[in-house]
């Protein structure tokens, strides 16, 4: 199950409500040590050094209780009350140049700003540039606002315990916070309350993609239609309908604009493509796609009109990307599921705002741009990627990287949407078919990270769905 976004104060009342049911901090805290340890063990390499800064709150202590699980690593502790005290024992540390630093400092109860000792202790571990482990918070960033009190550490990834905090997942905290992992299985008792923002996990699919039936053919998994591609912009359409055929639905076919047909055509085997003849036939597929390379200057007039032929009358799911995103009617009742996939920029521009407005209120834009287009689904891109509608929750995507900002990456994840709600049976469930296409989406990236720092998006249309372990 996807994991709530809680405030401070919700946070406390899960802890209280846990020790009233008997469990202790202290069973708490050594699991939370086990799962700060696994971090740390990955984030170096056999014989590397790893210097914990430990505070004397529970951030503290979960820090120490990560030492009995670091074997085959050099650990150097220092146990700062006194941060004027504590300066010199971190100077000569750092100077040792360890592979990770464990903050441990402070954690999401710091309600007040830093003191100028205190700063410069942070300072000097942000200016060492090595690795950082942030144990619940980066030690000076307010888990509620988001906002640094004024210094915060610059951690490489930041596990938090139970549920992200809100503040963890402002723009303004992403610098600060990295990648942020949740440390779920500590020993809590069931969360007792409940937020619209939640946390997707990995373990949300364990059971989807379902398996085939041994009795399935092409009709069963559905028919996309794509509709992408012009003069200059034939790589778009290429991508997205790689990305369909990673959905595996049961047949693809592409439309494109006549100067692109041919680079087209020639990139793709089992898609079948053909030149835009300025219309669909709406009876023969699924699910549609529009958008991708779609932004040559002289487009001819009657796409536009099928476009809005399609999202208003179309009772199969539509999927709407880059430039047809400037063809969205607002208001208009529609038929059936309906997705738009905007980044910032996009959203921007169609909410009449600025980019900045956006992303101040990622959550706000996600309900509004929803209410604007028909209670629509909206796939608002970016960091930590946002899913949702006019209500109801909205999902906080957890994998990705910042690999993703290449051009192309988008047209990509259009696609893959696209392929998964062709499929008749996945169309029963649009949230789980759209949180899962984001989510391997990101994972992919995240995988290749893993391999090497140059990878692009053509090698992530190799990698993407290969995380899918029913199949």
């Amino acid at each position: 199950m996807p994991v709530p976004i809680l405030s401070v104060a919700q946070m406390r009342d899960w802890e209280r409500s846990t020790w009233a049911a008997g469990q202790t901090e202290a069973a708490v805290i050594a699991r939370v040590g086990e799962h700060l340890a696994q971090h740390a063990l990955s984030m170096t390499r056999g014989g590397d050094s790893i210097l914990i800064l430990a505070g004397r709150g529970h951030n503290g202590d979960d820090a120490r209780a990560m030492l009995p699980h670091l074997a085959g690593r050099e650990v150097e502790t220092i146990l700062i009350d006194d941060a004027k005290t504590g300066l010199p024992q971190v100077v000569c540390a750092l100077a040792r140049q360890p592979g990770l630093i464990v903050d441990g400092l402070f954690g999401v109860g710091l309600s007040r700003d830093l003191d100028v000792d205190w700063q410069s202790l942070i300072r000097l571990v942000n200016e060492a540039r090595r690795k950082v482990l942030a144990i619940d918070v980066p030690s000076g960033l307010d888990a509620e606002s988001g906002r640094p009190r004024p210094e915060a550490i610059r951690a490489s990834v930041t596990v938090t315990v139970g549920a992200p905090k809100i503040g963890m997942l402002s723009v303004e905290a992403a610098e600060l916070v990295g990648r942020l992992e949740v440390a779920a299985d500590v020993g809590l008792v069931a969360c007792p309350v409940r937020s619209d923002l939640e946390w997707t996990q990995a373990e949300d699919f364990l059971a989807f993609p379902p398996e085939r039936g041994m009795g399935s053919h092409k009709g069963t998994f559905g028919h996309v239609a794509v509709v992408a591609g012009s003069l200059g912009y034939h790589g778009a359409a290429v991508l997205a309908a790689r990305g369909a055929q990673r959905a595996r639905p049961g047949l693809i076919t592409l439309f494109t604009q006549r100067e692109s047909y041919a680079p087209v055509a020639a990139q793709l085997q089992s898609v079948m493509v053909h030149p835009w003849d300025g219309g669909l036939e709406q009876a023969r597929f699924t699910a549609a796609l529009f958008g991708p390379g779609l932004a040559a200057a002289n487009l001819p007039p009657s796409l536009q009109g099928a476009f809005v032929a399609v999202w208003t009358q179309f009772s199969g799911p539509v999927v709407v990307d880059a430039s047809a995103l400037d063809w969205l009617p607002p208001g208009t009742v529609v038929p059936g599921c309906r997705v738009i996939t905007p980044h910032p920029g996009e959203a921007a521009r169609l909410l009449g705002r600025t980019v900045a407005e956006v992303q101040s209120d990622r959550p706000g834009a996600v309900r509004e741009l929803s209410k604007r287009f028909g209670n629509c689904w909206v796939v608002l891109k970016g960091h930590q990627t946002l899913i949702g509608r006019e209500s109801g929750e909205i999902l906080v995507n957890s994998t990705g990287n910042a690999g993703l900002a290449q051009g192309g990456s988008g047209d990509l994840l259009a696609g893959f949407i696209t392929g998964w709600l062709a499929q008749p049976e996945l169309q029963k469930d649009v949230l789980t078919a759209l949180r899962y296409a984001v989510w391997e989406h990101g994972a992919a990236a995240d995988r290749l990270g893993e391999q090497r720092k140059n990878w692009i998006i053509e090698e992530l249309a190799d990698e993407l769905g290969r995380g899918v372990a029913t199949e």
